[in-house]
């Protein structure tokens, strides 16, 4: 297939393996680069560099998975697929004040979306944590069972927004070669 048609996907690991369970986004990515990772996809850590994430959406990926933990009530190693509507993700309001520092993926969503750089599809793949108040090393056991399955999914993931983005490519190839024979 032409390199060009290729989806690009950025899997982006987030979290701070510092503060125990938040370090479920680093442990899958760190899992995901041991295997092999399809044409187009880029796995990346990005710890709790919030703005570096920010700044490598800007490259123009079709999609992003988001690898973090949530608190959504479950039990703790809950895995989570969700996706974020970009309608209900505002934009950075003149004058609002954002600490680069402390950019979380919300705020980087709200900063992508404020500049222009919005990923095309964004599907957040989280765990419910157990312990990510307290600083140290470790994950709980549950949250540390959920890695080898988080990475599971989040590959499955990878699978149906290349699908996505190959369908969307070869349709907008034929769009621009109906309209190259019109006018042709």
């Amino acid at each position: 297939m032409n390199a060009e048609l290729v989806p690009q996907i950025l899997v982006a690991g987030v979290g701070n393996t510092w503060m125990k369970d938040d370090a479920f986004g680093s442990e899958v990515v760190k899992s995901l680069l041991e295997t092999e990772v399809p044409d187009g996809v880029s796995v990346l850590d990005f710890g709790t560099g919030g703005l570096d994430l920010a700044y490598e959406l800007m490259r123009g990926y079709n999609s992003m998975i988001l690898v973090d933990v949530s608190r959504q009530g479950g039990d703790p190693g809950t895995l989570y697929v969700m996706d974020p509507d970009p309608a209900e993700i505002k934009v950075i309001g003149d004058g609002e004040v954002v600490n680069p520092h402390g950019m979380d993926p919300h705020t980087v969503l709200r900063f992508v979306k404020t500049i222009g750089g919005w990923p095309g599809r964004v599907v957040v793949v989280a765990c419910e944590p157990a312990v990510v108040e307290e600083h140290g090393l470790g994950m709980s056991p549950e949250v540390e069972a959920a890695v080898e399955r988080g990475v599971k999914l989040v590959q499955d993931t990878v699978e149906e927004l290349r699908a996505e983005g190959f369908k969307a490519a070869e349709e907008e190839a034929a769009k621009a070669k109906g309209k190259a024979e019109a006018t042709g």
